[in-house]
């Protein structure tokens, strides 16, 4: 049935191709992390001073995310896609070649992390125009699956090229994928077809909005216990780095299989917090023991619940704004992820020093996870029913009162 659905989607016009330039627009997100970090340890010997030049770029993602998605409204995707693309390929072909201090390498990382392309934002905004609204909500679900892609290719590949080429080549390849990607959303015809009006509320002003700014929330701590997750996976095996890379796949592996199945549910205000039982469960059965088949097989029934609950962040955040506000209403929960990953990456390390043991990161990941599902059951009230009605967003065409 879900598989028929998905089938006719894809049938759509321009539906397949926008998926898939996406996808490639948006898998440097998987690499440039850990290219950046095994470059930078690389040329100066230190974990301490790449964590630095990482964390510059992740407070640029966070701080541009909101920003350049409101730009697109104002000067349009092509140009500002266009802008940020060109200045993140020069900042990682800088960190790649020039012979920096760390100050300049994290001022590069700053700049890389301030000119990331907002894909995200803008292929959510165009999904309203291409498809009718009952296509809408399986197609958030379907991108959420199709992301794990992402997590599940891209860290190997960078892996491999920075370990067995060269860390300079690793950075390349991010660069070369940039371009490559972005160009091809970029000059989608979808991207040209679709405008965003300018908005008419001032900056912030959307992500205040009560399910906007809980599903920002919400998206903190579900990537915060992702994050925790991957630290403490990494942590696990770290002898053994296939083993971490093949237990975090099966993650992701549960999540597209979880989003894939679970496309043409109906989102009522209880989606969420049915969503999070499953990865709470799954994240607290994890303490239980770190064997390998144990840690995958809960990993798997955890994820299941992931990418069905960013379909639900996706679909409450399209259905509570105007089309003019969705862009930059998706950059602040964007922001919110990029925090909570931090967040989840920061609290797992300190409880492993803690407990000398990766079992405290299994305990972060399982205590975001459920603070995610006490947030949902508390404030359902301020959920969508989407039961009844599409997730396209408001129109802008509304009376606007006048004072």
């Amino acid at each position: 049935m879900a598989g028929t659905g998905y089938r006719e989607l894809l049938r759509t016009p321009g539906v397949g191709r926008i998926i898939a330039a996406q996808l490639t627009a948006r898998f440097p997100n998987g690499m440039s992390s850990l290219a950046i970090l095994l470059h930078v340890e690389h040329i100066t010997g230190s974990y301490g001073a790449a964590g630095l030049v990482l964390a510059a770029s992740s407070v640029g993602q966070a701080v541009a995310g909101p920003v350049t998605s409101r730009w697109m409204g104002r000067w349009g995707m092509r140009r500002v896609l266009t802008l940020t693309l060109a200045v993140c390929v020069l900042a990682f072909l800088g960190l790649a070649f020039l012979p920096l201090p760390l100050a300049g390498q994290m001022a590069l990382g700053l700049i890389a992390g301030l000119s990331t392309p907002p894909i995200q934002s803008a292929v959510r905004t165009i999904y309203p125009k291409l498809v009718n609204s009952s296509q809408l909500t399986p197609l958030f679900s379907l991108d959420a699956s199709l992301q794990e892609i992402i997590w599940i290719v891209a860290p190997v590949v960078i892996t491999v090229v920075s370990t067995q080429v060269g860390t300079e080549q690793g950075l390349l390849l991010v660069a070369a994928v940039l371009v490559t990607g972005g160009a091809w959303f970029i000059l989608s015809p979808e991207v040209g077809r679709v405008r965003i009006p300018r908005s008419r509320r001032g900056f912030g002003a959307v992500v205040l909005k009560p399910p906007v700014l809980l599903a920002t929330a919400i998206g903190f701590l579900l990537i915060g216990c992702c994050a925790a997750v991957e630290v403490g996976v990494v942590k696990t095996f770290d002898e053994g780095g296939l083993q971490a890379g093949l237990v975090l796949a099966l993650f992701s592996v549960g999540s597209l299989i979880g989003g894939l199945a679970s496309g043409r549910i109906p989102i009522g205000p209880w989606a969420m917090a049915r969503r999070l039982v499953v990865v709470t469960v799954g994240l607290s059965l994890t303490m239980i023991s770190l064997n390998v088949f144990w840690l995958g097989g809960t990993l798997v029934a955890a994820g299941i619940g992931v990418a069905p609950a960013l379909a639900v962040l996706f679909a409450m955040t399209s259905a509570s704004v105007k089309f003019s506000e969705t862009a930059e209403a998706y950059g602040w929960v964007g922001t919110g992820q990029l925090i909570g990953a931090a967040a989840g990456s920061a609290i797992a390390g300190f409880l492993i020093d803690s407990a000398h043991s990766p079992v405290g990161a299994c305990l972060a990941a399982a205590l975001f996870a459920a603070a995610a599902l006490v947030v949902s059951v508390v404030f359902v009230r301020s959920f969508p029913d989407l039961r009844h009605r599409d997730a396209s967003p408001l129109p802008d065409t509304e009376a606007v009162p006048l004072l």
